[in-house]
């Protein structure tokens, strides 16, 4: 009998099961408004690139294209929500964030401007240009869905000072240098932004009422932008004049036709989808060094499929999950502000109001949420790995920057009716600009940042045998032209695979050496990745597995 009653004595061990999960908490108010912003800016950017650079007639854009993401952003954001919940369920704490999903910002520009732009202007047929475009996103989704069978075991094997790094480098390039651009050509409009934005989120001040910071910084720098003559009434009403109720159709007949011409599109959409799924085990990774551990192949699937039935619906811009949850997470954000992020950009697909909204609002005062985004990524990466691999993460960088300033250089030369070609090495070498070197360095760029940091990573903890192994799958990539080379072909970048083949020989022989077995005194031994929420969250006080140097950002 004394047996029978112990369930009923050890009742308080079941009561985690009742967790209270509230769908909305203040935090999420400031976050919502964050992550909202962040959204619109990308849409608004993606619709005006479709319609002034392919040519896309604003009907189709509006009509077709923006119903389709609206739907992806709505049941994405819906599927994060749910993964969160049940991730905070499991692990018994209110803590828990989900993951930001938008339309991907590097695969904005490179779908118009790589893929798209080059058929419009040979063809001079818009429709042909989007049905390329269209044809990219599916076979992007369907490589990172095959990437989520792989992903998770790259993720095992890889440094995290490698993936932060890589994902820093695309943050502070890709996520940050525009949108600083953007707020000082009106740093009179963007500056008290930004103010606004880093006290709120960096500090513990807040203000009356406790109001959402990134509501106030929106309308204040809006009301500036009015008041200083940037924004114009006549644009207002002419934009009007285009809003047009959407539904989502399917455009299967675009897409097959894209689908029959694939051949010519391999070439970026191969490395693009290693990126597309490098970045988001790069998120995942973020995500984790925050205090919440997703599961990756849950997150690939979801990201592939969303490519793949948005591109049958009309839209060439793949959804991904976002760099940035260390930001919403740190600005009190848990599970309610991604859903409803998603659903107020999708309402306003839907209705066509994406036109007014870019005359209404100053990008000025919409982008510093992006460089606060991309600072906050960029700092994450250094503090959330021992002190040491400092030095690997800022070897992950290098990659992306470089392939963000052939970027400039080469829309510069664009710009100016010519290219890189025609002007010559010797011509830009006088210049000072190592172009050659850039571009090898720089394709591939979050790829090679990953091996690059975890080759440096490797080295650093004397683990000599594990960086020759990098070295060589570095050499692979290199040879198969995945990285360092400017398209994929059998010995694509000869030179830079002997170089990687090189250093791991050198890494071999100095395994060798009596000091390559000594341990490290600088950095103790730690799991490469906590299997446990970080320590420091206040929901889960007892001490857990985490990097020895890891400062969570909750």
């Amino acid at each position: 009998m004394s047996l029978e009653t112990q369930p009923s004595d050890t009742a308080p061990a079941e009561e985690p099961a009742a967790l209270r999960l509230p769908w909305w908490t203040r935090g999420d108010t400031n976050a919502y408004f964050g992550l909202c912003f962040n959204i619109l800016v990308n849409v608004l950017t993606l619709t005006t690139l479709s319609i002034t650079v392919v040519n896309i007639s604003s009907k189709d854009v509006l009509g077709s294209v923006l119903p389709a993401l609206g739907v992806a952003l709505v049941l994405g954001n819906l599927y994060y929500v749910l993964l969160a919940r049940r991730l905070a369920r499991r692990e018994q704490r209110a803590t828990v964030t989900a993951l930001p999903y938008g339309p991907s910002v590097p695969h904005m520009f490179i779908v118009v401007f790589v893929v798209m732009l080059p058929i419009y202007l040979g063809s001079h047929d818009p429709l042909k240009a989007w049905s390329a475009g269209l044809a990219w996103a599916f076979l992007i989704g369907v490589i990172v869905m095959i990437g989520g069978f792989v992903g998770p075991y790259i993720r095992r094997i890889t440094p995290r000072a490698a993936m932060l790094g890589t994902l820093a480098g695309i943050s502070i390039t890709f996520i940050s240098m525009r949108p600083a651009a953007q707020m000082w050509e009106a740093a009179w409009i963007a500056l008290p932004v930004l103010a606004i934005i880093l006290i709120g989120f960096f500090t513990d001040v807040r203000l009356p009422g406790n109001v959402p910071v990134g509501l106030v910084a929106l309308l204040i720098g809006t009301a500036i932008g009015w008041i200083g003559g940037f924004m114009s009434v006549p644009d207002v009403s002419k934009a009007a004049h285009d809003i047009a109720i959407g539904l989502p159709t399917l455009h299967l007949h675009l897409l097959f036709t894209g689908l029959g011409n694939l051949s010519p599109l391999l070439a970026t959409a191969i490395p693009l989808g290693v990126y597309n799924f490098t970045e988001a085990m790069s998120n995942v990774e973020s995500a984790a060094a925050a205090g919440d551990n997703y599961n990756l192949r849950s997150v690939l699937l979801a990201d592939g499929l969303g490519a793949v039935v948005g591109s049958g619906f009309g839209s060439p811009f793949p959804p991904a999950v976002y760099i940035g949850h260390p930001g919403w997470k740190d600005a009190g954000g848990r599970t309610g502000y991604s859903l409803a992020s998603g659903v107020t950009i999708g309402v306003m697909c839907l209705l066509g109001l994406f036109g007014v909204l870019a005359t209404l609002l100053p990008i000025p005062a919409i982008v510093p949420i992006l460089l606060y985004i991309g600072v906050l990524i960029g700092a994450q990466a250094f503090q959330a790995v021992p002190k040491l691999h400092a030095v690997a993460v800022v070897a992950a960088l290098i990659p992306n920057l470089a392939e963000w300033a052939v970027g400039q250089i080469d829309n510069a030369l664009t710009a100016a009716g010519t290219t890189a070609d025609n002007v010559g090495d010797a011509a830009l070498g006088q210049a000072g600009v190592v172009y050659d070197g850039l571009k090898t360095l720089g394709s591939g760029g979050v790829l090679a940042g990953l091996v690059l940091g975890a080759v440096v990573t490797f080295i650093l903890d004397k683990r000599f045998v594990a960086a020759a192994t990098a070295c060589a799958a570095a050499a692979a990539l290199s040879w198969i032209g995945l990285i360092h080379a400017a398209q994929i072909a059998w010995a694509a970048a000869p030179k830079v695979a002997l170089g990687y083949l090189l250093c791991g020989l050198v890494c071999l022989a100095y395994s060798r050496l009596a000091g390559a077995r000594k341990p490290l005194a600088a950095v103790p031994a730690a799991p490469e990745r906590p299997t446990r929420p970080a320590a420091a969250i206040p929901a889960q006080p007892e001490p857990v597995a985490a990097e020895p140097a890891a400062t969570p950002l909750d």
